[in-house]
């Protein structure tokens, strides 16, 4: 039995891309900007009795902290291999995807619990001042989110950083409302009232990225790619009988791996047929790592992988 492996490169295909893009200048502008309208919202929350604005203080800055560490996974992701990381640290991207995720949660339970603590100690606020201070985040999150929208669809890593910044201007949008309702009405309760919605947007919108960093943490087959489609791919390639042992997981968030054993009884050694499959699974769907194990197929040494139930 004879094992040949064939690894794609980023310079042999064009479509998708190798390794994470570098948005260290998104990520400077993003945190900088962050930190000071955090002080600016914390210091207006106290001086208006906002828990409104005192709560979206508290999530922006696990923003930040989000943020931070988005970049410094994407910082170890660019990292080059070692013997003892024979991927390099790609795999930290998912570690900081999968971490923003619980990290959210954790800041809007406490969020949550501080709103209905306050619902039975309401405070007079200063709707004007709330106006004014969501404002400005309205407009400090949505410049923030632009500067990651160009690769929120190709790395979960830099998704988790926009959908919160993109988030983050909604909440603001609905503190400038109840600030509005507050002024126009005098009813207290409406600040718990959006802290309470501000924790459903958030939790509802955290829930993708929490589920697909989590998929990605145990190896799962990244999404928006079909299993089936591969290895009906693999199977129809003409001279190839059986597919077995296809593996298919993240190496980072931007990058997906496989490994498949393909038994062709009529000639194992084959690295014209091995490029053009991995050319085919790079080009068709995006796989940029794949490494391929030819076996002839025969019965006297059976392969110990191939029973679908054996990883």
């Amino acid at each position: 039995m004879a094992d040949l492996h064939n690894h794609s490169h980023a310079h042999h295909h064009g479509p998708a891309s190798h390794g994470p893009a570098d948005f260290g200048r998104a990520f400077r502008i993003g945190i900088g900007l962050n930190l000071g309208f955090v002080a600016l919202e914390a210091a207006y929350g106290i001086i208006a009795h906002s828990l409104a604005l005192l709560a979206d203080a508290g999530h922006n800055l696990s923003d930040v902290l989000g943020l931070a560490l988005a970049w410094f996974a994407s910082t170890l992701a660019r990292r080059a291999p070692t013997p003892q990381h024979t991927y390099g640290l790609r795999g930290s991207t998912i570690l900081a995807a999968l971490s923003n995720s619980v990290l959210l949660y954790i800041a809007i339970g406490a969020i949550a619990w501080e709103a209905v603590r306050r619902f039975g100690e309401l405070h007079a606020v200063n709707g004007g001042t709330v106006v004014g201070v969501a404002a400005a985040g309205i407009a400090v999150n949505a410049f923030t989110a632009l500067l990651f929208r160009s690769g929120h669809k190709g790395d979960v890593n830099i998704r988790g950083a926009y959908l919160h910044m993109a988030a983050d201007a909604a909440v603001s949008l609905g503190v400038v409302i109840s600030g509005i309702l507050i002024s126009a009405s005098g009813w207290l309760w409406i600040d718990p009232v959006v802290s309470l919605a501000i924790v459903a947007v958030i939790g509802i919108g955290t829930w993708g990225l929490l589920k697909e960093s989590a998929n990605l943490a145990l190896h799962a087959v990244p999404e928006g790619i079909d299993a089936e489609a591969v290895e009906r791919y693999l199977a129809g390639i003409p001279g190839i009988m059986e597919v077995h042992d296809l593996h298919i997981w993240g190496m980072s968030t931007t990058e997906t791996a496989l490994t498949a054993h393909l038994v062709k009884p009529e000639g194992v050694q084959d690295d014209a047929l091995l490029a053009r499959i991995c050319d085919e699974l790079h080009h068709r769907f995006g796989i940029q790592h794949s490494t391929i194990q030819l076996e002839s197929g025969d019965a006297a040494h059976p392969c110990n992988q191939a029973p679908a139930d054996v990883v």
